[in-house]
């Protein structure tokens, strides 16, 4: 039988399998620990796809390099890869192997890339010692060893590294998590004891009764220290991060928490201002996130700093020993001691690597007392590194044509947060996801470019060298030169074009002349049968959703001023939730709440069926078509500066929520409904409707001319009859009821309604009835992924009060018995 394999290439495999697998262990070890961390501060596919894939691979490559020195061990004939290698090298597979064990126990920066990983904890500690048990094995198989103190140093390090993996995944499992903050069991006042004196003294006919006293200080807060008024420094943000991410990180668990609790963090964040506010919220789902899914909880502690000195410890005493063994004797192969060497400096770099990042990490900074005062070499250098990590806000002029192509364009200029990817704690950007654009198979547009940070890096180096009119002059150079080439790219398309046309005509004429002959309906047949393929393959493994995700899903850059407006929507609805009733109430609504607010007198009734009748995913469908039917067709009025930012806010927050509902149904399950079969029907009489009106066939235009027709031929249609009348309510489709809310808005705008400004409030509140209603752990889920405005959204109004976690508010009443007349 003829071998598949060459045997110069199982020669290769033979020689090189232990030394290529273990090195590339280390290669993968060494990108989680400088990669893993900025996962929860970007959405770049490529980059979380390269995490994934490395953090996969290395427990997989770990494992197998055990495996192949075990085997190699086993086989006299085979030592070391090779049968005629030296019997010496056994001694070094043997110090390798608990290198193994070092490496899956895996970088301080990653112990799960998913929530489900910290529930395999379990499968890890088995893991833990079947990889254990199988090092002991190589171990043995090599006595006697001339480098077993190495050996046997290593693999302390190695096991501590395991159960410190191990017992972050079990800390992190979300029963242990829940379990932690548990406080003791509260079985209350002794009811029994009193009411059997209460019975007693009334059997003795002695005139009895009980009052109640509150509990002392129930209405007190929990800390007499003042609030703290004005602006925070970078330590003091940390500080109350911390502060409160230990009394709600509860929330990830569903705990409840007190009123007192509520008040105290109520107190605060209304004092604040809404800049503050997002970097404290920055921070404590900081801390959030590397509770969940990195080794801080366990190495940040006593004995953690006990175990980790042992570990590190033992590598240099290794490193040290080894040196000196090698120094002294000369009998191993050099290429396999250049390896060990490599394998030692790599494990001592990575653990440099591993405590520059715990000093210099939030934990760190949240230990330090005082950080009012800013007083301290330490607290200083602390600071000085904490400005980096600021948002880094960049201004950006948006123009508007007031909705009409030819007047002339009005400037607004917004801050949007351009922070380094070095520096930033989440990703900054809200994704974007459009209906009418997807019918139309054309991209959403963007309101706001991104500010590329290397450029943002540039200009900051540039003005502290005082070099500005230089660098200004460099980058004008490049932008021309940059103008040139996409003018010379340009022409090169469109001579192209010019030849696709040729060959379009070309095609048709061919088309026409087949039509005379049978082969055309033998090509006809053959197409649908690949189109059916096609439809098949891309469903079946859905490749569908992954694609138009890639395609049709496009990244907004976070804006300071959409954050402000939110604040102090939230801000203002904390205002009137001082009872707890008042608190559930504003959480609930999703719409009510603002269009029976009275700051007009215009009436607004006529709306609430687009909002109270409907299910939250019809209302969220129904309010995004009619802001983009209004977005881009011509209102009554021009849009102002005022109106122009609640118009953008608008089309931001609806194109951001329709992207939840399609694109996190996981994350909106709660809320979502029936919210996909809604929008696939939409999409289908849209798309119907579109290549009725010939808009399908109009995509080589600008697609904002493009989407200004579409959305001008819907609200063209005669809404006098309801959809459902003529419809029926099988197809879930709300296209022409949007349409009929969009010409609502409009009829009232011309009554004196700023239709955006309410709107812009409209979308605040349906995100934030989505944000309290999302399952909790959904919002950790994406902590890891570059962090959702939602969850943002989320944590602010329970810091507010707004919600339903706070339900306990009397606390004990202690019971006196009173004896008397």
């Amino acid at each position: 039988m003829v071998d598949p394999i060459p045997p110069q290439v199982k020669r290769v495999w033979d020689r090189w399998n232990i030394r290529g697998t273990i090195l590339f262990s280390l290669s993968l070890q060494t990108l989680l620990v400088l990669v893993a961390p900025y996962r929860k501060s970007t959405r770049n596919r490529l980059l979380i796809m390269l995490i994934w894939s490395a953090y996969l691979l290395a427990d997989a490559a770990a494992n197998f390099t055990v495996g192949l020195i075990s085997n190699s061990q086993g086989d006299d004939s085979n030592k070391s890869g090779s049968s005629k290698a030296p019997k010496e090298n056994e001694d070094l597979l043997a110090f390798w192997a608990p290198f193994l064990l070092l490496h899956l126990g895996g970088p301080d920066t990653i112990t799960a890339f998913a929530l489900e990983d910290n529930e395999l904890w379990l499968r890890h500690l088995l893991g833990l010692v079947f990889q254990a048990v199988a090092a002991l094995y190589v171990f043995a198989q090599s006595i006697p060893n001339r480098l077993w103190v190495s050996t046997i140093l290593m693999f302390v390090a190695g096991t501590i590294k395991y159960v410190e993996r191990t017992r972050a995944l079990y800390l992190a499992s979300l029963d242990r998590f829940r379990d932690s903050m548990l406080k003791e069991p509260d079985p209350g006042p002794n009811y029994a004891k009193l009411m059997e004196e209460y019975a007693s003294k009334r059997e003795n006919k002695l005139p009895t009764q009980i009052i109640m006293i509150p509990e002392p200080d129930k209405e007190a807060r929990a800390t007499d220290v003042p609030v703290k008024e004005g602006k925070l420094n970078d330590l003091e943000v940390v500080h109350y991060a911390y502060k409160y991410f230990l009394i709600f990180k509860g929330l990830v668990v569903d705990l409840i928490f007190s009123f007192r609790e509520r008040n105290e963090s109520r107190e605060f964040f209304k004092k604040r201002e809404a800049d503050d506010a997002l970097r404290v919220i920055e921070v404590e789902l900081n801390f959030i996130y590397e509770v969940l899914y990195t080794k801080v909880e366990v190495v940040h502690s006593t004995w953690g700093y006990v175990f980790r000195c042992i570990a590190f410890g033992s590598i240099l005493s290794a490193l040290g020993i080894f040196h000196f063994r090698i120094k002294k004797h000369g009998y191993f192969n050099q290429f396999d001691v250049g390896i060990t060497y490599t394998l030692l400096l790599g494990a001592v770099a990575l653990d440099v690597i591993a405590l520059l990042m715990l000093i210099f990490s939030d934990w760190t900074f949240a230990a330090i007392k005082d950080p009012d005062s800013n007083s301290g070499i330490l607290a200083k250098v602390f600071s000085s590194f904490l400005r980096f990590k600021r948002p880094w806000w960049r201004n950006y002029v948006c123009k508007t044509t007031n909705h009409k192509l030819e007047d002339m364009p009005l400037e607004i200029e917004h801050h949007v947060l351009a922070t380094p990817i070095l520096f930033r704690r989440w990703s900054g950007s809200l994704s974007s996801y459009n209906l009418i654009s997807y019918c139309l198979k054309s991209h959403t547009s963007r309101i706001h470019k991104f500010t590329r940070w290397p450029r943002v890096i540039a200009e900051n180096i540039a003005g502290f060298l005082h070099i500005g009119g230089c660098y200004r002059v460099v980058v004008g150079f490049i932008k021309t030169i940059m103008k040139v080439v996409i003018n010379f790219l340009s022409g090169v398309i469109r001579i192209l074009g010019f030849i696709k046309d040729k060959v379009g005509d070309a095609i048709t004429f061919i088309v026409n002349m087949l039509k005379r002959t049978c082969l055309l309906r033998i090509i006809i047949k053959i197409s649908e049968l690949f189109s059916y393929v096609h439809g098949i393959i891309m469903g079946s493994l859905g490749l569908r959703d992954f694609l138009d995700g890639i395609i049709y899903v496009s990244r907004e850059p976070f804006t300071k001023e959409l954050w402000q407006f939110i604040f102090e929507e939230l801000k203002t609805k904390a205002d009137y939730a001082d009872d707890p009733e008042t608190a559930k109430r504003i959480s609930a609504a999703r719409g009510e709440w603002v269009l029976v607010d009275s700051d007009t007198k215009i009436d607004r009734s006529t709306l609430m069926q687009y909002v109270a009748d409907v299910q939250y995913d019809e209302s969220l469908l129904l309010w995004h078509i009619a802001t983009d039917l209004c977005y881009y067709t011509p209102g009554e009025t021009k849009v102002g500066k005022e109106s122009f930012k609640y118009r953008e806010f608008s089309k931001l927050l609806s194109d951001y929520m329709l992207y939840l509902l399609i694109m996190q149904p996981t994350m909106m399950s709660a809320v979502g409904g029936i919210g996909k079969i809604r929008f696939r029907d939409t999409c289908a009489e849209a798309e119907r409707f579109f290549q009725r009106r010939g808009l399908l066939s109009r995509r080589k235009k600008k697609k904002n001319i493009v989407q200004a027709k579409a959305c001008e031929a819907i609200l063209s249609v005669n809404t006098d009859v309801k959809p459902v009348t003529v419809k029926g309510d099988r197809s879930k489709s709300v296209l022409f009821d949007a349409s009929m809310l969009a010409q609502e808005l409009n009829k009232l705008e011309a009554e004196g309604l700023d239709k955006w400004k309410l709107m812009s409030r409209m979308w605040v509140e349906l995100i934030s009835y989505a944000a309290s209603h999302c399952r909790a752990n959904t919002h950790a889920q994406q902590v890891s992924k570059g962090g959702e405005l939602i969850t943002f959204i989320w944590l602010l109004m329970a810091h507010f009060g707004l919600g339903e976690q706070f339900q306990i508010n009397e606390g004990h009443a202690r019971a006196k018995l009173i004896v008397g007349k």
